[in-house]
């Protein structure tokens, strides 16, 4: 701070001995109005002439190297215009006279000279104090300037000395540090909330593929670090920087060939979109060469430094170069203004004077003015409006400090670090707008998208967009925008067009806006939050080539409402009756011949293992569950195998009686003697026990989804995905059976007609060999409800082949031919075959 202040006191200093060109070391305002409190005014109101070839090279600028700044000028007359409202206002600071001093900064190559010119104190010192408390400079408070790079130059200085600083036009986020500059304040909004404005008007008309210009300054350079911090989804197809002369130079011959480079790139970009992130003081030559080289049919994107710019608006010929959109500060009308601003002033004597207005001597302010007023109303009164709420910013400011009420003001001496505080706390509204200062020193202004119409001299800069700083949104107030497309259709700027529905994106380039459309596979879908990758569905769910979904399933399993299902019922309710039938005829029928010779007491156990096997076969209808599953791997298969057991084991016995009995004898009694036949059903039942369990370890029954390959928006309720596994194990050891069943049915074909059943059995394992080729084919080649068909209608022909293929005749010798069954016919039957085998 020592030597910021030590470098402040030299340079004031100079300031007095060295005092610009034209003006009096007690005139050193170019504007200037006595009150009880002074406001500072910096504006830009001359501006380097870029288009003289022979530019002064000085130490300090002189006048005679600017030319007039028409904007600026309006900008000045805005501040008068608000002092004077004030001034003669009954409400706000009653009894209290504002003044002001303005200065020409010359855009911001003369910033320091009118700061210091705006500390120093009545004596045209900056004094070397430890403690500026006490410390009165000639203003309380300092409007402007316009540039950002200006705003933060003086920002540093002000700082120091915490005199309140309000920025009309700067948009640099650099004055958002309330560390740094505690005393700065802006009546804009944010560079940030500027780039967001472009990013809104990017994605609205689909434009992801642009072309990025900045100037080599702070301004362009912060621009372009805010874009890409925001502009997520879009791509750039060139960047380059415009260059930027030094001070007072004209652009030389090497930055001038650098600018035919850059438009020579914009030319051969494949992007139809042109984002300038630059301040106007480039822009002429840049424009003029955009103009010489022919580039047409592009849409540029103007930052607020040069949407409204008359000088750029008036290049011959730059209609040609397309669509000019633009981000601009919201447009206000102040009633009366226009006429003010080219109104002269009054002198002392109550004489209009335009000395009074302005009294550099190579000026023509006034008459400029006048000349330039249509131009000026047709930019509309926007960064005038900012000027004229930054004075009335101050004044309410004041107000709360001086504790004016409607009478008047306690007039008391003000220092500029006493304002501060209430400058922050400005609530009030200024032509139906709210001033505040609630986020970060910014008011809460807003901007506005607008397009530069050639055929309106009278209105060039018409809106066609809102933006909300708010909101952070866009609303098109017009849809009549000019493009310079055919048809008036809005121009496209991508690198590839959108894939359509269901196809994901495979990257040609690095960048992420270049790609190629691939179509999404069957059974999967592209998720919005990946366009890269196509996703699997779930399993539950299904989806067609080209998908952005899935969707669910259909499950499909035997339902009870089925004509199959009710067949099968059908079929197994007949099956159950006649079981529950012939049972009872051999309960009642046990002592005769032909239950006997069946199997006595072992066919009970068949009839009940049957009807089990009938009451099991609902168990294939319906929703599949666990406890179904269970039923449907291990009922059947283990009745199926106590029926055939008995039977295999009858046919052997039979066999041993006529065949084996007098061949090994021994062997017989034993087989009679400890009831070989039971032995060989328990052991059989335990093997067919130990291999369901096995079967039910490896394969377990539970419900499972099976995708179907031919139809993938179905889904098969099965109870086991290794359904044919688990049906090979469980039927090996019947196919065991039905073998030996086979063997000595073949075996028994010459035996007594009443024991000889050769061609039942046959009948019954036909039937078991038949259904169980037939489900493993379909398994084989299918793998839908079919199968569950197939095996459920397996077990009904089998069940109903014991019971009516081994039960069925025996109960016909019972009810139609009684004569058959008795003992005296089955004796003459075996003495019969024992003559024919002598």
């Amino acid at each position: 701070l020592r030597l910021a202040r030590a470098q402040l006191c030299s340079v004031s200093y100079s300031l007095l001995s060295s005092p610009r060109p034209g003006v009096s070391e007690t005139q050193y305002s170019d504007f200037h109005l006595a009150g009880d409190y002074l406001l500072g005014g910096l504006f830009s109101l001359h501006t380097e002439t870029m288009s003289s070839p022979h530019l002064s090279h000085s130490a300090v600028p002189t006048c005679q190297a600017y030319k007039l700044k028409i904007a600026s000028y309006s900008h000045l007359r805005a501040m008068r215009f608000a002092v004077e409202q004030i001034n003669n206002s009954s409400t706000l600071l009653p009894g209290v006279s504002l003044g002001y001093e303005m200065v020409d900064v010359c855009y911001f190559t003369n910033s320091i000279h009118p700061i210091l010119y705006f500390l120093a104190n009545e004596h045209s010192v900056v004094q070397l104090q430890n403690n500026y408390t006490h410390y009165k400079p000639r203003v309380l408070a300092v409007i402007g300037p316009d540039s950002s790079q200006a705003a933060v130059m003086v920002a540093h200085v002000l700082s120091l000395f915490f005199i309140p600083q309000i920025s009309y036009r700067a948009t640099t986020n650099e004055l958002n540090d309330r560390e740094r500059f505690p005393s700065a304040f802006r009546a804009i909004s944010s560079m940030e909330q500027q780039i967001v404005a472009m990013v809104l008007l990017l994605k609205e008309f689909q434009w992801n593929w642009i072309n990025v210009l900045y100037s080599d300054d702070d301004y362009g350079r912060q621009n372009l670090k805010l874009l890409w911090a925001r502009a997520t989804g879009i791509c750039v197809a060139m960047q380059d920087v415009i260059p930027v002369p030094r001070s007072s130079e004209l652009l030389p011959l090497e930055l001038q060939g650098k600018i035919k480079a850059i438009v020579s790139k914009v030319i051969h970009s494949t992007a139809n979109v042109v984002i300038v992130l630059s301040l106007e003081m480039t822009l002429p030559f840049f424009f003029q060469e955009v103009v010489r080289q022919n580039v047409t049919d592009l849409v540029w994107i103007a930052a607020e430094a040069w949407a409204i710019e008359p000088t750029l608006y008036n290049i011959t010929d730059l209609w040609r170069v397309g669509t000019i959109l633009g981000v601009a500060a919201k447009e206000f009308s102040i009633p009366g203004f226009d006429d003010f601003r080219v109104s002269l002033a009054k002198d002392d004597n109550g004489q209009a004077s335009d000395q009074t207005t302005c009294n550099q001597a190579c000026d023509q302010c006034l008459g400029a003015a006048r000349d330039a007023d249509q131009t000026m109303r047709a930019q509309g009164e926007r960064t005038d409006f900012s000027v004229y709420s930054s004075v009335y910013i101050v004044a309410h400011a004041l107000h709360r400090l001086l504790g004016c009420n409607t009478t008047g003001c306690h007039k008391r001496m003000v220092y500029p670090w006493q304002l501060v505080p209430e400058v922050k706390r400005v609530d009030f509204s200024l032509l139906d707008k709210r001033i505040n200062f609630r986020e970060k020193g910014n008011t809460p202004n807003s901007f506005e998208i607008i397009q530069w119409k050639w055929d309106q001299p009278n209105h060039p800069f018409q809106k066609i967009a809102s933006y909300s700083t708010k909101n952070q949104k866009l609303l098109f107030t017009t849809q009549n925008i000019s493009w310079h497309t055919p048809n008036n259709t809005v121009p496209i700027s991508v690198c590839s067009q959108e894939c359509e529905y269901g196809q994901r994106r495979k990257p040609i380039s690095v960048s992420s806006c270049c790609f190629k459309c691939i179509d999404c596979e069957a059974g999967t879908f592209l998720n919005n939050k990946d366009p890269y990758n196509c996703q699997p569905c779930p399993a539950h769910q299904w989806s067609s080539a080209r998908s952005q979904e899935c969707y669910p399933r259909l499950v499909k399993y035997l339902e009870w409402q089925e004509r199959t299902s009710v067949v099968l019922l059908l079929f197994s309710v007949l099956g159950l009756i006649a079981t529950l039938v012939i049972s009872v005829t051999f309960a009642i029928h046990s002592q005769t011949p032909v239950v006997k010779s069946a199997g006595g007491r072992m066919c009970f156990l068949m009839l009940v293992s049957l009807i089990i096997g009938f009451l099991n076969v609902p168990m294939y209808i319906g929703i599949p569950t666990e406890f179904k599953c269970v039923c449907r791997q291990t009922v059947f298969s283990l009745c199926f195998t106590v029926c055939i057991s008995c039977i295999t084991v009858r046919s052997f016995q039979i066999i041993s009686i006529f065949k084996m009995a007098a061949r090994l004898p021994k062997a017989y009694s034993y087989w009679t003697k400890y009831n070989g036949q039971y032995i060989f059903i328990t052991v059989i039942l335990a093997l067919k026990v130990a291999i369901i369990v096995t079967n039910i370890i490896i394969n377990p029954p539970a419900p499972v989804l099976v995708d179907l390959k031919d139809d993938p928006s179905l889904v098969v309720l099965q109870c086991n995905k290794s359904y044919k596994l688990a049906l090979l194990m469980n039927s090996s050891l019947d196919t065991c059976l039905s073998i030996l069943c086979f063997y000595f049915s073949y075996m028994g074909k010459e035996l007594p007609k009443n024991y000889n059943e050769a061609k039942y059995i046959t009948l019954c394992m036909t039937c078991y060999s038949v259904s169980g080729i037939a489900i493993f084919l379909v398994m084989s080649v299918y793998s839908a409800v079919l199968v569950t068909i197939c095996d459920a209608m397996g077990v009904v022909i089998n069940l109903l082949g014991i019971s009516m293929g081994y039960f069925g005749p025996k109960c016909y010798l019972i009810f139609f031919h009684p004569e058959r069954n008795t003992a005296a016919y089955f004796q003459t039957a075996i003495q019969s075959y024992t003559m024919r085998q002598d």
